[in-house]
């Protein structure tokens, strides 16, 4: 996810590390009736924004020129592409549109779709509410459904 949101691997590693430290710091903070991978994602990604706020450095894609590897996280389950060359260019598709999303949607999508959170888990990570966490992968959705007819995949009928 910290990879997603700041578009350099190196950078991530060393946030994500910056994550496991803030994490064991606050550990007696951590409330055992909640689920420690919330609780740590939500350490994660408010890491990761912040670092791109110090920055100023837009987000972008860290996947856009990486080739999708045979039953990627990203192809479409109901239709996948007939071959490699359609399946490649379909994620290049995706990982534009992804690029062109706001970063609260981008996470809330790639938290439901790539890490497979609850509603509820997205919205403790997002610090937003469930509604609000609904809602963001509901827009990003239809956002990415409307980027990619536009680049010409269109879904079966």
């Amino acid at each position: 996810m910290i990879a997603r949101i700041t578009g350099d691997r190196a950078h991530a590693e060393d946030l994500a590390q910056d994550t496991f430290v803030k994490a064991f710091r606050n550990l007696a903070a951590f409330d055992t009736t909640r689920r420690f991978s919330s609780w740590l994602f939500r350490i994660a990604h408010n890491t990761a924004i912040d670092a791109m706020r110090r920055s100023n450095r837009p987000l972008e894609s860290i996947d856009a020129n990486r080739e999708m590897a045979a039953g990627g996280a990203h192809e479409p389950a109901a239709a996948p592409a007939p071959d490699p060359v359609e399946r490649r260019e379909l994620g290049r598709a995706l990982e534009l549109a992804l690029t062109g999303l706001r970063p609260d949607q981008r996470a809330a999508i790639v938290l439901r779709y790539e890490h497979g959170l609850s509603f509820g888990d997205i919205a403790t990570v997002l610090g937003v509410p469930e509604a609000t966490a609904r809602s963001h992968v509901h827009r990003a959705r239809k956002e990415l459904a409307q980027r990619l007819t536009a680049s010409g995949w269109a879904p079966p009928r």
